[in-house]
């Protein structure tokens, strides 16, 4: 009897330590669904927020609603979309989670003729034919009161500015005013000429860059002989400081250490200043200095790597390397301003470098390639050959656009012109100076971002767009990114210093890395055997030549046995080359077979055999304890 109860409290326990561990667990799940944990675990943080896209959305004034088209219900979708917008959605839920409540999201699946497809389209959502008939929508719109921005497509090649895309139009429907932008220039970018400029030479009408910023924001011109800059400005451009007063420049420093952020553009030759004065340069040097840039005013950069054809003074058609056709390897790729720039032309471009002593944020945006040299401006006058003769590249590269910030000092040690006029008027007289009631600034109060390029030529309309009238109506053909480099560094520069620190993100996409390194492997291996059978082609071919020379007029047509020998050396040699070209493939096709077999097993067989093998020492372990208990 007294084993039939030990039984039947076995059995009791064991039916309460199920029941307890149920109750355990389900309030572990209860208590746990509270509880947000978020852990990225990608290489690149790929779905983690910048540090400004979460400062921007703790600074939420106005709930934002974010609406997603997305056509999942389809059957033939790209497997590259889907995969992207998923991925999309999944990012936009940590938007969700650092906004705490001010961001809504919403996903609509337009399908055809529903009212879910006519918001798609009312929003400029915009559809892609599939071969099969349909129409695919990805995009997604962002709205607050009465503000509402669209990315029209979420293209999964430009996932590296999906962060950025995202966090700019939030900002963006977050105030119905436009930014605005100042622009100083001593080229006639609004089309109507300074004093100092030619009439006849300049167009009326304003050069395209200034139209295309008129568009998304409220542009402002400031003269050059200004005495200051208006304190509601979101952006400054300079283009082209040639013989600024120095009213005018006192006003730029002090924007900038009130932590103003600019656009500057100089040059070391202007093709398109044409001003009656001798020099065609400009420079900032006395900024320069201040913020611990250096430029050689009047030299240009010769590369011979980003040369661009042009008509030279013989009417013959040349490569010209002071021109600079730039193409990608000369781009940043880890900078969103350039990671999406494929060419730009820089005619008779200068060179920016960092002082050594310099404390400030530098960061190279385009340079050029170590086939290069300095070489005086005014010489690319006198023809690509006169270059050429004086060419030594240099192991270097130059940097010919690039990003500073900190917090600048002043380039006006000895305070405001006005107040040095005061100073020097009191000397003179010999009257001891009065206290000096300048309140220049001396140090930024605040961090400023400034952009730099070191050409001002690339933003005239014909070194980077066709037009063409057609019936009445102007159309226009972009040939490089010149437009898109210049706004893309105005945007980022007028969005603030949250969109300013956005980097690029890395790729979702992580492809076979060792497979590529086998795959370009015996690639290598495979050009090698192919020159190789090459050169003997070309080596038989001459013997063959020798041989032929060597016969009489009336055995021309008659093979001899020394050409004969040769011909079957070279198709046994030809055969060789061949075996050891398919033994390149077979190996190279059984070392990928082999990584893949070790990848299946890791993924299928790993996991199970580790659990088995705890399983199977934690049994034993209870054993063990079991047996010493026993005993």
């Amino acid at each position: 009897m007294s084993a039939e109860k030990k039984n039947i409290k076995k059995a009791l326990l064991s039916v309460g330590g199920l029941v307890i561990m149920m109750v355990i667990l389900l309030l572990v799940n209860v208590l746990f669904a509270r509880v947000t944990l978020r852990w990225d675990a990608t290489e690149d943080n790929l779905y983690s927020l910048s540090e400004g896209s979460q400062n921007l959305l703790d600074n939420l004034k106005n709930p934002v609603n974010i609406k997603v088209f997305y056509s999942k219900s389809l059957v033939n979708i790209p497997p590259a979309f889907n995969t992207y917008a998923n991925q999309v959605i999944d990012f936009l839920s940590e938007y969700q989670y650092y906004a705490k409540g001010k961001i809504s999201l919403e996903i609509f699946d337009p399908r055809p003729d529903s009212e879910e497809e006519d918001w798609a389209k009312r929003y400029g959502i915009k559809g892609i034919n599939l071969s099969t008939g349909d129409t695919f929508y990805m995009g997604l719109v962002a709205t607050s009161l009465d503000q509402e921005y669209a990315i029209p497509f979420l293209d999964p090649a430009g996932e590296e500015r999906l962060e950025y895309e995202l966090t700019r139009i939030i900002s963006r429907v977050q105030s119905a005013k436009k930014q605005k932008v100042g622009v100083i220039s001593t080229l006639p970018v609004f089309g109507a000429p300074s004093p100092t400029m030619n009439m006849q030479q300049v167009s009326a009408e304003p050069w395209l860059f200034i139209e295309q910023l008129k568009e998304t924001y409220d542009v402002t011109e400031i003269k050059t002989d200004a005495e200051t800059i208006p304190d509601d400005l979101d952006l400054l451009l300079i283009i082209h400081p040639k013989g600024f007063s120095e009213s005018i420049e006192y006003a730029i420093d002090q924007y900038i250490l009130h932590g103003g952020n600019a656009l500057v553009c100089v040059d070391p030759f202007a093709t398109m200043d044409q001003s009656r004065q001798q020099t065609k340069a400009s420079s900032m040097k006395r900024f320069f200095s201040a913020w611990g840039i250096s430029m050689e005013t009047g030299k240009a950069v010769i590369d011979f790597d980003f040369p661009t054809r042009l008509r030279g003074q013989n009417n013959q058609i040349e490569s010209n390397p002071a021109w600079l056709s730039l193409q990608q390897e000369a781009f940043n790729q880890n900078a969103l301003v350039t990671s999406q720039i494929e060419s730009v032309l820089f005619p008779i471009a200068g060179a920016l470098k960092k002082k050594s002593d310099s404390g400030y944020e530098y960061e190279t945006l385009i340079e050029s390639s170590a086939n290069s040299m300095l070489q005086e401006a005014f010489m690319v006058q006198f023809g690509t050959k006169h270059i050429r003769s004086e060419f030594q590249p240099s192991i270097d590269t130059y940097d010919l656009a690039v990003r500073i910030r900190g917090k600048f000092k002043t380039s006006f040690p000895d305070g405001s012109p006005e107040n040095k006029e005061n100073l020097e008027s009191s000397e003179k007289k010999d009257k001891k100076p009065a206290e000096a009631n300048d309140e220049s600034l001396k140090e930024g109060i605040d961090q400023a971002t400034v952009i730099l390029v070191a050409d001002t030529d690339f933003l005239w309309d014909q070194y980077y767009v066709q037009k063409q009238n057609f019936l009445g109506h102007i159309l226009t053909r972009m040939f490089n990114d010149n437009l898109n480099f210049f706004l893309n560094s105005v945007e980022m520069l007028a969005g603030g210093d949250n969109l300013i620190s956005i980097r690029s993100r890395g790729s979702f996409d992580r492809p076979f890395t060792t497979v590529q390194m086998l795959e370009k492997k015996a690639q290598a291996q495979w050009l090698d055997r192919e020159k190789e059978l090459e050169r003997r082609v070309e080596e038989t071919n001459r013997k063959l030549q020798e041989l032929q020379g060597q016969k009489d007029a009336s055995q021309k047509f008659i093979m001899s046995e020394e050409q004969e020998a040769e011909i079957q050396r070279f198709e046994e040699e030809k055969q060789r080359i061949k075996r050891e070209l398919k033994l390149v493939r077979r190996h190279l096709r059984s070392e990928i077979e082999a990584l893949g077999m070790t990848v299946k097993f890791v993924n299928i067989f790993l996991m199970p055999i580790l659990v088995s093998m705890a399983g199977i020492g934690y049994a034993l372990y209870q054993r063990k304890k079991s047996i010493n208990k026993a005993s």
